[in-house]
């Protein structure tokens, strides 16, 4: 059949079936490096003990990413760089949810007086008086919230991401992060999801387009070189 005048011929760009992913995401010129700053905060992200209790619709088991998150909690007090937790609450019946509360029936868990056992921190990851608390209904920690223009406030140029889960609301708000004019720093091993393909796929797409993964090990150096900061300044 020939090719009319009017239509174009179609042309398949397609990369060698055998050709790594690694090699693939290079050959776009993805996976460059941002140099964390020195003004940076914490973020952790929804680490409630509903995504570790088994039996809670959002268990997840992310024990390892709790303990680790702990850790990294530690030496961003003891760096005293400004600390921001994000949780989850619903008025009853989700209304405040909108399509997302509809998308997941699990975020029942979060309405008002619903379950505060599931509501409750994670241990060792409770606010303490002075940081500050933000309460979303959306997965990104940016979207709603006054979240940008208190980083903004404190002339934060780098955000550190603890939490739940990677492929959720760390994800989301890793982005919204970069959108925001903020280095997102995602901590390897301090993040976590209820399975292990969606959780290193987010990992390897965000280090490619979004942000920085980094592991707790590099981070916990950086914050002990830091100059300490008057989180209020």
């Amino acid at each position: 059949m020939s090719v009319s005048e009017n239509q174009a011929p179609t042309i398949v760009l397609a990369a060698a079936v055998d050709e790594s992913l690694a090699a693939n995401y290079a050959r776009g010129g993805f996976n460059q490096n941002l140099q964390p700053g020195p003004r940076p905060a914490l973020l952790v992200i929804d680490f409630v003990k509903a995504y570790l209790v088994p039996g809670s619709p959002l268990y997840a088991g992310v024990d390892a990413a709790h303990a680790a998150a702990v850790r990294l909690l530690q030496a961003a007090r003891t760096a005293g760089i400004p600390v921001v937790h994000t949780n989850v609450e619903y008025q009853p019946g989700g209304r405040n949810g909108g399509v997302f509360f509809r998308k997941v029936p699990a975020l029942k868990s979060f309405e008002t007086g619903a379950h505060p056992e599931l509501a409750a921190f994670a241990d060792g990851l409770e606010p303490l008086p002075g940081e500050t608390l933000i309460t979303k209904q959306y997965a990104s920690a940016f979207f709603g919230t006054s979240l940008a223009s208190t980083l903004t406030s404190l002339r934060i140029d780098t955000v550190l991401i603890a939490g739940v889960s990677t492929s959720g609301c760390v994800r989301a708000s890793a982005v919204d992060c970069c959108q925001h004019g903020f280095i997102p720093v995602v901590v390897r091993e301090a993040v976590g999801d209820r399975a292990s393909g969606p959780h290193e796929a987010n990992l390897f797409d965000l280090q490619a387009k979004y942000a920085e993964v980094r592991g707790l090990a590099e981070i916990l150096q950086y914050l002990a070189a830091l100059p300490h900061l008057d989180p209020a300044t």
